[in-house]
């Protein structure tokens, strides 16, 4: 499959198995911190996947040293010369790039392979899955340069995850979460020991694109809106409204189908 790509500086995308999809945090000198330009190329990322026929993507660090270490801190200079409207359009683009990963209509995984703090944690939290490394670690640290937890999706997506009392200790806190309490807690999925992350990553992924794509596709739709919604009625009509569509599909009838001929369905995505 071949994907049009604009030149990247902090990023860097492959596909594998010709469906799934890679993209690194290349920048694995500054602990593959967040730069301006790398929230703008998240966004110019996640626009020339998103019409892309990929079933998976994995999200991962650049190196063995850090997932993503937050915003980089040489850096933090053009935050501070900013006025309130500048700052207001910067975290429009921040915030635009990282959800518009979360928003991509396939299911993205996040290999936590290190330290993910700040808007690195905010990153891992916007994919569906995280799966993480022994010395992976997280760490809502915002509160300690100024700010709030109220960056980058956190705020919603931790609280979601772990439920809003542990979300408040965290944030609050700024205190670091180890991946054995991440996996208890229902932070990340799993911890898989460092050399075989990729491997549980592309797994995966290759499970998932194993399945049809427009059921996973709809389920992916599914759960993201229900969380958004207060209605268990509305949620209940958009799972009707998604079941009835995939019936409508060619993939439904194959997999019946192979069901009864005992075989494993070839699902073409139509």
């Amino acid at each position: 499959m071949t994907i049009n790509l604009p030149e990247l500086e902090t990023l860097t995308v492959e596909v594998l198995d010709d469906d799934i999809g890679v993209m690194r945090i290349n920048r694995p000198d500054r602990m593959n911190s967040q730069t301006v330009k790398m929230f703008h190329e998240h966004l110019l990322v996640a626009r020339a996947l998103r019409d892309s026929n990929l079933r998976a993507l994995i999200i991962t660090g650049a190196g063995d040293n850090a997932f993503c270490a937050g915003f980089d801190l040489d850096e933090i200079d053009v935050i501070t010369t900013m006025g309130v409207r500048e700052f207001l359009k910067f975290q429009e683009t921040a915030t635009g790039g990282i959800q518009a990963l979360r928003h991509l209509p396939f299911p993205v995984i996040a290999a936590v392979n290190g330290p993910a703090t700040g808007g690195g944690m905010a990153l891992a939290l916007a994919a569906d899955i995280r799966i993480a490394a022994p010395h992976a670690k997280f760490s809502a640290a915002f509160v300690k340069v100024g700010l709030s937890m109220g960056e980058l999706g956190t705020s919603v997506n931790l609280a979601a995850l772990v439920g809003p009392g542990r979300a408040a200790e965290i944030g609050y806190t700024a205190r670091i979460v180890k991946a054995e309490e991440a996996e208890r807690i229902g932070l990340v999925n799993r911890v898989v020991r460092g050399e075989e992350l990729f491997d549980e990553a592309l797994s995966l992924a290759q499970q998932i694109a194993a399945n049809s794509p427009g059921g996973v596709r709809m389920s992916k739709r599914a759960i993201q809106r229900n969380g958004e919604i207060g209605s268990y009625a509305a949620a209940l009509e958009l799972e009707n409204r998604g079941q009835a569509l995939l019936t409508r599909t060619t993939d439904m009838p194959e997999a019946l189908l192979a069901f009864k001929e005992k075989r494993s369905p070839q699902f073409e995505g139509q």
